[in-house]
C-alpha cells in the first residue's frame, strides 16, 4: 500500500512531462542556427533599408542641384570669370543658391583623389560653380547654356542626369541583391528546422505512433510540436534580433568618430550615419517574430504530413 502511494507522484510527472524534451543538444544547436540566421537576415534587411533612406536622400539632393565648370582659356582670368558664371546663374529666376569655389576650394576637392600636400599650382584646374535649384520650378536647361556660352565661353553645365540615373540604377539593384540574401537565409532557416523537426519526430517516434494509435488527434500531437519550436525560434529569433540592433548601434558609433576622415566621409554620402530610426529597429525585431513563427508552422506541417502518412 505504501509503496503505491510511493510510486503516485512518479506516475503524475511522467504524465505531466512534455511530449517533446524542453531542453536538449539538439534544441540549443538549433537555438544557435536560428539565432545566426536571424542576425544574417536582420543585417541584409538593415542594410537595404540604409541604401534605400541614402538613395532617397541622394536623388533629393542631386536632382535639385546642378554644377557649372569653367575651364582655364589663354589670356582670361579663370576666377573672374567663374564670378561672371556665377552672375548669369544668379539671373536665372528658378535658381535659389549659388555657391562659387575659389582656387584653394576647388584644388581641396581633388584630396580625395590626389592626396592632401600636393603642389596643384601648375595644374590648369577648373573652377565649380555649384547652383541649387528653388522649389517647386522647373529649370529652363536651354536658355541657361544659352546664356553660359554666350558670356563664358568654355564654361559647360552638368545637371547630373547621368549620375542621377547610376545612383538608381546601383540603389536598386543593392536592394535586389539584399533581398535575395534575405530570401536566402530564410529558406536555409526552414531546411535547418526542418531537419530538427525529423530528428525530433525520430527520438520520439513511439510515444507518436501509440498516440495516434490510441486515437489522439493529430492537431493535439502536432501543437506539442509546434509550441516547443514556437519556443525555440522565439529564443533563437530574440538573440539574433537584439545582436543585429546592437551591431547596426555600433556601427553607427564609429561612423560618428570616423565621420571626420575623407574615408568616414564616404561611408556616410553611401549609408548615411547608420541610423534605422525607430521602423527600422522595429523591422528587426519583426524579423525575429516571424522568423520564431515560420519555425512553428514549420515543425507543425511536418507532423501533420507524418501523421497523415500513418493513416
Amino acid at each position: 500500500m505504501t509503496e503505491a502511494k510511493d510510486d503516485a507522484p512518479q506516475r503524475e510527472l511522467k504524465r505531466s512531462m512534455p511530449l517533446v524534451p524542453a531542453s536538449s543538444i539538439a534544441g540549443r544547436a538549433l537555438v544557435t542556427v536560428i539565432a545566426i540566421m536571424t542576425f544574417l537576415a536582420a543585417l541584409t534587411a538593415g542594410g537595404a533599408i540604409l541604401v534605400t533612406h541614402a538613395s532617397s536622400e541622394w536623388r533629393g539632393s542631386v536632382a535639385r542641384e546642378m554644377t557649372v565648370q569653367v575651364r582655364q582659356i589663354a589670356g582670361r582670368d579663370v576666377d573672374v570669370a567663374a564670378q561672371k558664371a556665377g552672375e548669369v546663374a544668379r539671373a536665372q529666376p528658378w535658381v535659389g543658391e549659388v555657391k562659387v569655389y575659389s582656387k584653394t576650394e576647388s584644388e581641396r576637392l581633388l584630396e580625395p583623389w590626389l592626396g592632401s600636400g600636393l603642389d596643384l599650382g601648375e595644374l590648369p584646374v577648373p573652377r565649380l560653380i555649384v547652383v541649387k535649384l528653388r522649389d517647386g520650378l522647373k529649370p529652363d536647361l536651354v536658355s541657361f547654356r544659352a546664356a553660359l556660352s554666350k558670356d563664358v565661353p568654355g564654361s559647360s553645365l552638368d545637371d547630373h542626369a547621368l549620375w542621377l540615373d547610376r545612383l538608381v540604377v546601383m540603389a536598386n539593384s543593392i536592394v535586389f541583391v539584399a533581398l535575395v540574401v534575405f530570401a536566402l537565409v530564410v529558406m536555409a532557416m526552414v531546411t535547418a528546422v526542418a531537419f530538427a523537426t525529423r530528428g525530433a519526430m525520430a527520438g520520439n517516434r513511439e510515444i507518436i505512433d501509440v498516440l495516434h494509435m490510441v486515437g489522439a488527434a493529430d492537431s493535439f500531437i502536432a501543437s506539442q510540436f509546434q509550441r516547443h519550436f514556437i519556443g525555440l525560434g522565439l529564443k533563437g529569433g530574440l538573440i539574433g534580433a537584439v545582436s543585429a540592433v546592437l551591431a547596426f548601434l555600433l556601427a553607427r558609433l564609429f561612423a560618428s568618430i570616423w565621420i571626420a576622415t575623407p574615408g568616414g566621409d564616404q561611408i556616410e554620402s553611401m549609408f548615411g550615419t547608420f541610423s534605422l530610426g525607430f521602423t527600422g529597429y522595429g523591422a528587426i525585431l519583426l524579423i525575429g517574430l516571424a522568423l520564431a513563427l515560420v519555425t512553428g508552422i514549420m515543425s507543425r506541417l511536418i507532423v501533420f504530413r507524418h501523421l497523415h502518412g500513418l493513416s
